[in-house]
This record gives structure tokens, C-alpha cells and sequence, in this order.
């Protein structure tokens, strides 16, 4: 060992395989803990690294303390930051290794660490992405991102690891904060150095806005579906031409006279398709979206002011409406937008067939090709920007048809699909456990349902004590049980017994007692979504 362990990692360049080879054995003793090795980074005189002591991750730094006080006697130079780190808590001891007395500081997995190490190592906080092939990565237990950025390491996606919804957060008892931490972690554990993404996703209020801004996200999908009209696919003209007429004209900055005058000439995008929106055309594009343009561009607008100059990548996404999302629609929505002074960086429609929650595409797959391909020609025309697909989780069918028509325009979108492989975990470890939590789904999802558009038939998903152990794990490929276990997830892990959780303090530590199991399945699924769209 040389004098100096220190030294010889070379502290202010990263390290590499072979030093971290070498001192992995180092860091567990002078720390008690096993060590992560793609954690370990040496910055500015200081070892970072992520260690585990039973279930105890603690976030660890090493420094060599004489080493520090001479730095600091001398002028600073370019990028270096004062060390030790003030700014991060934990407990101090110190070791012996090769003849120095060193400091060692081992914190919790808390927020102030969280927010510590994105600003001393900035590959673990969000960035923006750009107009790059993207595929987001929800996680509602908080322990998935490791997983994540295992499926995604060498597929040249640009990843989010921080994803969730106000929903979700609202369901599962967490905030914008810790969404945002148990990512940072995460990708730290992994050592990804690559741009990741945060998406705050589907905001439906300014309050959403500050919460997420205030956590540091970077992406901002806002969801307008409750503005818009879906009963303009069906109303008859008389009744088109008075909605269109009550518009908030004064909201959209413009008039119905000024409306109809910029869409007379008909738009051809690069497939050589010819779109015109001729008066019913129009109305009903109109009507259907136009309060939803105004609600976006106010949102827009309460964004920027919030980020004060901090740059970021906003979506509107009208995934979750009755109605699809026809290319004249589109070619509206986004003319509307370019008029509105909002700038997006990706646009979620609501596609041809059916998005359920946690399983394949239902369709015609040829419709659903055909209109994807017109998605994507708007996208080109008026970006270019990426035409995202939400409810992405399980939708096996159309990877390929997407990955191939969309090049880099493209984000895909996946969130429950990761809880249920973390319950398909469960169930190849303790049987006991996921029958129980399967029951509970069982009798929430009459209630959990109302608020998502899934089909699952309770008649269909079979008792849980009917199963034997072998069947427990494929059960979770059965559609009306993935759809049951997947709308139910708040209710599982809010639900309490004699005031104490019934299954999320259990569902926890059975997944993190057995995290090999739990980040290889997830892994594993996850892959399958990545695949098809790895350039």
C-alpha cells in the first residue's frame, strides 16, 4: 500500500477501474461497510463512496486532513472547492491507512447529502436533455434507479431517472424532494456519469410548478386534460360554432375572425401529407383544445418566471383524454403554441387505441402505425421536437414501430411497470407477503380504478391461495392481475393496520434485504422496454 492512499488514486482526476480495484477493499475497512465500487469518485481531495452495512447505506467521504489544511494555504485553483465539504452531515472518526491518520465522514441518505452531492459532483443532478431519444424511468418506491441505469447503460438513450407524477407523490406519501434524492442516489451507487433527466410529471397547477421547481427538476410536462373538450368530437356544428364562439379569446390573445384567417392555407409536411383545416375542421380542433392552449401557455408562463433564467424542457402532454389526438389536431395544437410564445421540447398526444395501465398496446397496430407516422412528420415540420409516449409501461408491441419511425424524436415514458416488477420480487421471495398484497389489490381495485382507464376483469384474476409458489411469479403476465396490482399501488403502500403501515415497511425491506433480486428483475424488465429504441 503506498504511503498515501490519497496519492496514489490521483484526487483530482477520476479515478480509474484499476485504482478503484484497489482501494474498494481499503474503503470497506476504514469504513466497516461493503462498498459500491461504481460509487467510488475522487474530487478535490476527497473519496466519495457509497457503503452498506446490513440494510444501512450511508453516504461516506475520505480525506486526508494534513493534505486539506495545505491546500487550503494555498491560492485555489481553477474548479477546485473548498474541502473538507462543510456542507455535507454525518459522523467523523478517524483511521489509519499506510501510515496517515485520515478523516472519514459517514452521512444518512438524507436530503441535505442528497442536495450536498449534486453540487460538489454534478454528474449526479439532472440536467436538460435536448431533442435527443429519451426513455423516463418512474420509480415509486424510491429504490429502483440502480435498475434503471443497469437497463439503460450502453443503449445511447438519454435517460430521466427522476420521474413521477403530482399524482403519484400525492399516492405513495412522497414528495418532489425525495423523488428527487433517491435518484441522486441512485445513479451515484451506479456510477452513471452521463445527462439524466428529472421530470416533473403531469402538473395540473401553478402549486405543482413551485414544488417541483423548488426540488430542482428540469423537465415539466404539464397535463391540460381537464380543459380540454372532449365533447367537440362529437357535437354537431350548430353546437361547435357557439363553444367556439365563448372561447377565452382574451386568454389566447387573439379573436375568432383573426383564428380562422391563419389557418385558410393548407400545411404539408414532410411525408408529402396535405393538411387542411377547413371551418369544421377548425371549430372542432378549437374547441376541443383551446382552453387546454390557454391553461398551457399560463403554466408556461409561471414556469419561466419561476426559473428565473435556469434552462428546462417543458412538455404538454393531453395523453389521459377520452379522444385521439387527430394530425390536424396536432398541427393546431402546436401552430397555437409556436403563437403563444411557448417553447416545448417534446409533446405527448393521445394516440389511436388503447394505453392501459402496465400492459400491451390494444389496437389495430397497423392504425396505430399509420398515425405515428403523421405524429412524427408534425413533429419534424414545426420542431423539430420528440413525440412522447405516456403509459409506455408493457406496450411491447409498438417499441419496434416507434423506435423505427422516430429516430430521435421520441420519449418514452414508463412508471408502474418498475413497482410491479418490485411486487414480482416479492413474490420470488416471500410468498407469504405478495399473497397478501395481492388480496388487498383485489378488493381496492373497484375503488383505486376510477381514476385510470384500465379494463381488468376482478373475475379473472384468480384467488391468490389457488396458487402455488411457481405460479405466484408468472401470475404478474396475466392482464387482469397486472392491472389490478398496478392501480392499486397507492393504496398498498399508504394502507395501515393498528396505525402502522400494513405492507410498505415489509414490502421495503424484503426488496432491500434481497437487492440483488429486486434490481435483476427490474433490470431485466426494463430492458425489454430499452431495446428497440437503443441507437
Amino acid at each position: 500500500m503506498p504511503s498515501s492512499l490519497l496519492q496514489a488514486t490521483g484526487l483530482t482526476a477520476p479515478l480509474t477501474e484499476d485504482a478503484v480495484r484497489r482501494i474498494v477493499p481499503e474503503l470497506a475497512r476504514a469504513s466497516e461497510r461493503e462498498v459500491y465500487p461504481r460509487s467510488v469518485v475522487a474530487s478535490n481531495g476527497v473519496i466519495y463512496f457509497l457503503g452498506r452495512r446490513m440494510l444501512d447505506k450511508r453516504l461516506c467521504l475520505l480525506w486526508d486532513e494534513s493534505d486539506l489544511v495545505a491546500r487550503a494555504s494555498r491560492p485555489s485553483r481553477a474548479g477546485e472547492t473548498p474541502a473538507p465539504p462543510t456542507d455535507f452531515c454525518g459522523e467523523r472518526s478517524h483511521v489509519q491507512i499506510g501510515g496517515l491518520r485520515l478523516v472519514i465522514q459517514a452521512g444518512y441518505l438524507d436530503h441535505q447529502n442528497a442536495a450536498a452531492l449534486r453540487r460538489h459532483l454534478p454528474f449526479t443532478a439532472p440536467q436538460t436533455l435536448g431533442v435527443q431519444a429519451a426513455f423516463g424511468a418512474g420509480d415509486r418506491l424510491g429504490l429502483a434507479t440502480p435498475a434503471h441505469v443497469r437497463a439503460v447503460r450502453g443503449t445511447g438513450l438519454r435517460p430521466v431517472f427522476a420521474q413521477q407524477s403530482i399524482r403519484e407523490m400525492t399516492r405513495t406519501g412522497r414528495t418532489p424532494d425525495e423523488v428527487m434524492d433517491t435518484a441522486t442516489f441512485g445513479v451515484f451507487q451506479e456510477g452513471w456519469r452521463d445527462p439524466f433527466g428529472a421530470d416533473a410529471d403531469h402538473l395540473k397547477t401553478a402549486q405543482d410548478i413551485d414544488a417541483t421547481v423548488a426540488a430542482g427538476f428540469t423537465m415539466f410536462t404539464i397535463d391540460p386534460g381537464d380543459h380540454v373538450d372532449n365533447e367537440a368530437e362529437t357535437a354537431s356544428a350548430d353546437t361547435l360554432r357557439e363553444k367556439f364562439g365563448a372561447l377565452p379569446w382574451s386568454e389566447l390573445e387573439t379573436g375568432a375572425d383573426s383564428l380562422t384567417r391563419a389557418y385558410a392555407d393548407p400545411v404539408r409536411l414532410p411525408s408529402d401529407a396535405v393538411v387542411t383545416l377547413d371551418e369544421g375542421v377548425l371549430l372542432r380542433a378549437a374547441v376541443k383544445y383551446g382552453r387546454a392552449l390557454a391553461h398551457t401557455a399560463a403554466m408556461y408562463r409561471h414556469l419561466s418566471g419561476r426559473m428565473g433564467g435556469r434552462p428546462f424542457e417543458f412538455e404538454m402532454s393531453v395523453d389521459e383524454t377520452a379522444t385521439p389526438t387527430s394530425v390536424a389536431e396536432h398541427v393546431f395544437v402546436v401552430r397555437e403554441l409556436q403563437r403563444l410564445g411557448v417553447k416545448w421540447v417534446s409533446l405527448a398526444p393521445r394516440f389511436v387505441g388503447e394505453f392501459e395501465k402496465g400492459v400491451d398496446y390494444i389496437g389495430d397496430l397497423g392504425a396505430f402505425e399509420s398515425s405515428f407516422a403523421q405524429h412524427v412528420a408534425v413533429a419534424q415540420h414545426f420542431g423539430p421536437y420528440k413525440i412522447s409516449i405516456h403509459s409506455g409501461s408493457d406496450k411491447f408491441s409498438i417499441y419496434p414501430i416507434a423506435a423505427r419511425l422516430s429516430g430521435d424524436l421520441v420519449h418514452l415514458k414508463t412508471a408502474g411497470t418498475s413497482y410491479l416488477e418490485a411486487v414480482r420480487a416479492i413474490a420470488k421471495i416471500d410468498a407469504v407477503l405478495f399473497r397478501e398484497i395481492l388480496a388487498f389489490a383485489i378488493e381496492r381495485y373497484p375503488v383505486d380504478r376510477a381514476s385510470y382507464h384500465v379494463s381488468a376483469d376482478l373475475a379473472k384474476v384468480p384467488a391468490p391461495d389457488s396458487l402455488s409458489e411457481d405460479q405466484l411469479v408468472t401470475i404478474l403476465d396475466q392482464f387482469d392481475t397486472r392491472e389490478a396490482l398496478h392501480v392499486t399501488f397507492g393504496s398498498v403502500l399508504t394502507a395501515e393496520a393498528g396505525g402502522k403501515p400494513r405492507f410498505r415497511d415489509r414490502l421495503m425491506k424484503t426488496l432491500q434485504e434481497h437487492e440483488g433480486i429486486h434490481y435483476e428483475t427490474v433490470r431485466a424488465h426494463i430492458e425489454r422496454h430499452v431495446r428497440p429504441f437503443a441507437r
